[in-house]
């Protein structure tokens, strides 16, 4: 039969470890859910890359298209980059709705898996 120092330094090493598991869970929980978050920011980042590529080419061809349909391309280039303007300012006074609250709600809806 064990005597109770023995007993309450085996109960003490199960804690221990216990302990050691539970925060080595929560470390590799954490990892996961950092892992999730980043690839799925690095995906969306290249994607964004790829389409702000094809805006920038299809705003050339615009603005050269336009301005030869108004006589000099300096004028195209004006009217494409004060539509850029309107839209800056609006994305301005709605990104918090648009952009900031979903990719925040994203990465708070990722850590809570």
């Amino acid at each position: 039969m064990e005597t109770p120092a023995n007993f309450i330094e085996s109960i003490i090493e199960r804690v221990e470890s216990y302990g050691k598991t539970v925060y080595e869970l929560a470390k590799y929980k954490l990892l996961e859910s950092v892992i999730v978050i980043l690839t799925s920011v690095l995906s969306r980042l290249g994607m964004i890359l790829v389409m702000a590529l094809i805006l920038i080419f299809l705003s050339f061809g615009v603005s050269l298209y336009l301005g030869e349909l108004l006589g000099k391309s300096y004028y195209g280039f004006f009217i494409v980059a004060a539509f850029y303007l309107l839209a800056g300012i609006v994305l301005h006074f709605f990104l918090h709705r648009w952009i900031k609250k979903p990719v925040s709600e994203l990465i708070l809806h990722q850590f809570k898996k």
